[in-house]
């Protein structure tokens, strides 16, 4: 018997930061594209601006008109602090600075419950310097427990990404976590993969990343890269074998968005998004999962956003790569 489960693809709005967001959105929508990974930040949802309640009820109905899944990140390089990168972060020795992006991983889950979202991205932030890392771990777990609480309310996944130069850089690091965590559930505490990241630092090649991290895994950012190098590439100008990671993630029944994850290319994003959306869609039908006695479900509909309600207030040796200063996200 021959089953597919065809991948819900979706294109990174910190790629299309040069377009206001109904443009980005009816772009992607027209493209053919079934989904988008939305990242909060003040060109596009704001989340720190008024009314956020009511622009994300508006988007939650752009996004159904136009049948997009959704996913929310996190990853705004300014949205907290204008003059310091990704700062604050859950691993900030200021108590003050980390409930400040707690806060905001919380509204995220806010924002993700109305719109109807797979997953809330996040990711755990460099270990500040003269911090033990037995400190930065525990820290990183107390910071997060209020976000798990919130998320198991919600039934969002918290979909936490391994990062290249951060505390929790590799998939030894998310199951350290989780073992710090008690191993919360995957629908609680879940994996963001970022298939560049496999091919850059894991001792592993993408494709069996995946495989490995089925059970866990709720979203998927996607990009070509080469080993021990951190920067995200359009396809075709890394190193990646797309086919089996494409069949990877089709045959483990993986049900999330795969996004392009091109932040650094938005002066070029209408091209790339059209470009990649054709690699991919090349890519994928010549590894179609033949299976026997097996019916691999096509997966459920784009979930229902709902009404929103006013917010309240050891590892394995690695590559050497790029610092926390060098090219990424």
């Amino acid at each position: 018997m021959t089953a597919t489960n065809t991948l819900r693809l979706a294109y990174g709005t910190n790629g299309l930061t040069d377009l206001r967001l109904a443009d980005a959105l009816a772009l992607l929508s027209d493209l053919g594209y079934d989904g988008v990974a939305l990242t909060l930040d003040h060109m596009h949802l704001d989340p720190l601006a008024p009314d956020l309640a009511s622009r994300t009820g508006q988007l939650a109905r752009r996004l159904g008109a136009l049948d997009l899944y959704v996913a929310v990140e996190t990853g705004a390089r300014y949205v907290l602090d204008p003059r310091r990168k990704h700062h604050p972060t859950l691993l900030d020795p200021d108590p003050d600075a980390r409930t400040a992006r707690i806060d905001l991983l919380r509204t995220a889950i806010r924002v993700a419950a109305d719109l109807g979202a797979t997953a809330v991205h996040c990711f755990s932030g460099p270990r500040p310097a003269g911090t033990p890392e037995a400190v930065a771990w525990q820290r990183l777990a107390d910071a997060l427990t209020p976000v798990l609480d919130a998320a198991a309310t919600a039934r969002i996944p918290l979909a936490v990404e391994p990062e290249p130069g951060h505390l929790l850089s590799d998939l030894v690091g998310f199951h350290r976590l989780r073992a710090t965590l008690d191993a919360p559930p995957a629908d609680v505490l879940g994996l963001t993969l970022d298939i560049g990241h496999c091919q850059c630092l894991e001792p592993e090649p993408p494709a069996a990343c995946v495989r490995a991290t089925a059970p866990w895994l709720r979203h998927v950012q996607i990009e070509d890269m080469r080993r021990g190098v951190h920067e995200h590439l359009p396809f075709g100008a890394g190193e990646i074998d797309f086919p089996p990671v494409l069949a990877a993630l089709r045959d483990t029944g993986y049900q999330g968005l795969v996004s392009v994850e091109l932040p650094r290319h938005s002066h070029a994003g209408p091209d790339l998004a059209r470009t990649s959306l054709s690699f991919l869609r090349a890519t994928e039908p010549a590894y179609t999962a033949t299976t026997t006695g097996t019916n691999i479900a096509p997966g459920p509909p784009r979930p229902a956003a709902r009404t929103p309600e006013p917010a309240g207030a050891t590892a394995p040796p690695h590559p050497p790569v790029p610092s926390a200063g060098g090219p990424r996200c």
